[in-house]
C-alpha cells in the first residue's frame, strides 16, 4: 500500500522546509510527497529544491496561479498527480514526528478516515524550531515536552503520548467536527467517489468540514488519530477570514442536504492540466 502526503504551501519556505525535512526522515518510506503550492513567489520553488537534493522518496512541487485562497484547489491537483493508493493531507507549516507515516499506515483501513490532531507552538518556540535541527527535536524526551507545556511554549502535552488500540478510535464514527486537513487521511477511492475538495469553498474555511460531511454520507466512517499521529502546528498570524461568512453559508448548505458529489472537484483535473501544473521532480521518480 503506497502512501502519498500532501503538503499544502503558500508563501511560507522557512516553515515548508521544516515540514519537509521532517518527511525526509520518517521510519516508514513508502511513500511519496506531493507539494500542493497554493500560488508562492520563486522563493518557494528554490527552498524545495534546495530540500530535496537528497530527498529520500518521490517528491513533485504543483503549483497553481495566486487567485486568493484555493486551497481546495490546490489539494484536489496534487491527488489528482498523485500515485499513492493512500493519501494524508498536512499543512505546510505542520511538523511531523518520525513516526507520522508508521502510525497513519497502522490505522488505515478500508472504510474508514482517520483524523487526527495537533499540537500548537507559541511564536518564540516556533522561531526556536525553524532553526534547530529536526534531528534534536525528535530526540527531545516526553518530559521535555512537558516543560514546555508549562513554560508556554506548547498548548497542550497529552497529543504527544501515544494510546495504543483501535477499538476506542471508533466510538465516534459519524463525527464530521474537527477532522482539518493538517492532518488528514483516506483512501484515494473514497475520496474520488465523493470528487475531492469542493472548489466553490476559496477563502479560509471549512472546506475540510466539507470534505468529511460528504464522506460519512458515502459510508466512509471517522476513526480517531489522536494519541498516535499528532503534529507540530508552527505559530502564524491568524489567516484572512473574509469569506468565513459565505464558507459557513456552503457548509449548512451541505449539512441541510444529501450531496456526496462536489460541484467543482477532482474530477476536472485532466493529465494535461496536471502536467502543465508540476514544477520541479526530484527522488526516485519512474514515468
Amino acid at each position: 500500500m503506497r502512501f502519498s502526503v500532501i503538503v499544502t504551501t503558500y508563501n511560507r519556505p522557512d516553515a515548508l522546509q521544516a515540514v519537509l525535512r521532517s518527511l525526509a526522515v520518517q521510519v516508514d518510506k513508502a511513500f511519496e510527497v506531493l507539494v500542493a503550492d497554493d500560488g508562492s513567489r520563486d522563493e518557494t520553488a528554490l527552498a524545495i529544491a534546495e530540500v530535496a537534493r537528497d530527498f529520500p522518496v518521490p517528491l513533485v512541487h504543483l503549483w497553481q496561479e495566486d487567485d486568493g485562497f484555493r486551497a481546495a484547489a490546490a489539494r484536489n491537483l496534487a491527488v489528482a498527480a498523485s500515485r499513492g493508493d493512500y493519501l494524508v493531507f498536512v499543512d505546510g507549516d505542520c511538523v511531523l514526528p518520525p513516526d507520522f507515516v508508521a502510525r497513519h499506515r497502522a490505522l488505515a483501513e478500508p472504510g474508514w478516515f482517520v483524523a487526527g490532531n495537533r499540537v500548537l507552538l507559541s511564536q518564540d518556540f516556533t522561531a526556536k524550531v525553524l532553526q534547530t535541527p529536526l534531528v534534536e527535536l525528535h530526540g527531545d524526551s516526553r518530559l521535555s515536552w512537558l516543560g514546555r507545556r508549562f513554560s508556554g511554549a506548547i498548548n497542550r502535552w497529552l497529543p504527544l503520548c501515544f494510546v495504543p488500540g483501535h477499538g476506542w478510535r471508533k466510538r465516534q464514527p459519524q463525527r464530521w467536527q474537527g477532522a482539518r486537513t493538517c492532518n488528514l487521511a483516506m483512501w484515494r477511492s473514497d475520496f474520488d467517489a465523493i470528487n475531492g475538495f469542493d472548489e466553490a469553498f476559496q477563502g479560509w474555511g471549512h472546506e475540510d468540514a466539507d470534505l468529511a460531511i460528504r464522506l460519512l454520507r458515502a459510508g466512509v466512517q471517522r476513526k480517531d488519530g489522536r494519541f498516535a499521529t499528532a503534529v507540530l502546528h508552527l505559530w502564524h498570524r491568524e489567516n484572512d477570514r473574509s469569506n468565513l461568512a459565505e464558507n459557513e453559508r456552503r457548509l449548512a448548505e451541505i449539512l441541510a442536504a444529501d450531496r456526496r458529489r462536489a460541484a467543482v472537484g477532482i474530477d476536472t483535473y485532466d493529465a494535461e492540466r496536471v502536467s502543465a501544473a508540476v514544477i520541479q521532480k526530484f527522488g526516485k521518480i519512474s514515468g
